[in-house]
């Protein structure tokens, strides 16, 4: 699966950041194994960046989500194109990627 991880730096180190539309950067995280690309967010400064931003992960065809906090028109656009979307998550980006990993493989236990 890979993930968009809404972060402050361009590391796996880095804070997921809080703001979705707003965050310096979106990191394309494998999983599995921790592969990832950086993508500079260039709508940061634009008004509507969370719609923006929610166009921009849709094409790059992530399964799921990860950023601290995200408004319902991002969040609506993105669950409408099937990607999982996991909120109100706070640490690094490994940690984050590895606990909704975690939370993931629960839920399909069910």
């Amino acid at each position: 699966m890979k993930a968009g991880v809404l972060a402050e730096g361009d590391s796996l180190s880095s804070y997921v950041a809080d703001d979705f539309g707003h965050a310096p950067y979106f990191l394309i995280v494998d999983m599995d194994t921790l592969d990832f690309t950086v993508v500079a967010n260039e709508f940061m400064r634009a008004e509507g960046a969370g719609m923006k931003v929610a166009d921009a992960i849709i094409g790059l065809g992530v399964d799921v989500v990860i950023t601290g906090g995200i408004g319902p028109h991002g969040y609506n656009k993105l669950t409408g194109a099937g990607i999982t979307v996991s909120y109100d998550e706070d640490g690094t980006v490994e940690e984050c990627v590895k606990t909704v990993k975690a939370r993931l493989e629960r839920m399909k236990k069910f």
